[in-house]
């Protein structure tokens, strides 16, 4: 599976300048390649970002989640979510689960990794919990 150089660039921009909250990658069968699907802005939400993800198909996905401590310290997670809901296509849902990992190593930068079949698995406090 090759991945477009966009893809690498645009998750750089993300997290050196975080310039992007997120980014949804899609995989374009026809070329056999990782390509972007679209990018959020710094500001964006965490609800604009679950509304970029279709519901019956798969994708990768990145989400800079900022967060607050216990001791009141400002953090921020980089979450890597790979989403493959049970409506999607076989054939799909194989594409993405056995390129995944090389797609992942591409991304240096990385913390947290989740695997979603259903939007209840990636909800706010999910990702909450899985960041501290």
């Amino acid at each position: 599976m090759a991945i477009h150089d966009d893809c690498k660039l645009k998750f750089l921009d993300l997290k050196t300048k975080r310039k992007f909250r997120f980014i949804v990658f899609k995989i374009d069968e026809n070329i056999q390649q990782v390509t972007v699907e679209r990018v959020g802005g710094h500001d964006e939400t965490y609800n604009n970002f679950l509304a970029a993800i279709p519901a019956n198909e798969c994708r990768y996905a990145v989400y800079d989640f900022d967060f607050t401590t216990d001791e009141n310290c400002q953090k921020s997670k980089i979450f890597f979510i790979a989403w493959s809901p049970d409506s999607s296509r076989i054939r799909s849902k194989m594409l993405y689960a056995s390129s995944r990992d090389r797609f992942k190593r591409e991304l240096d930068g990385i913390q947290v990794e989740l695997q979603a079949t259903d939007p209840s698995e990636m909800s706010i406090d999910i990702i909450k919990a899985r960041a501290i």
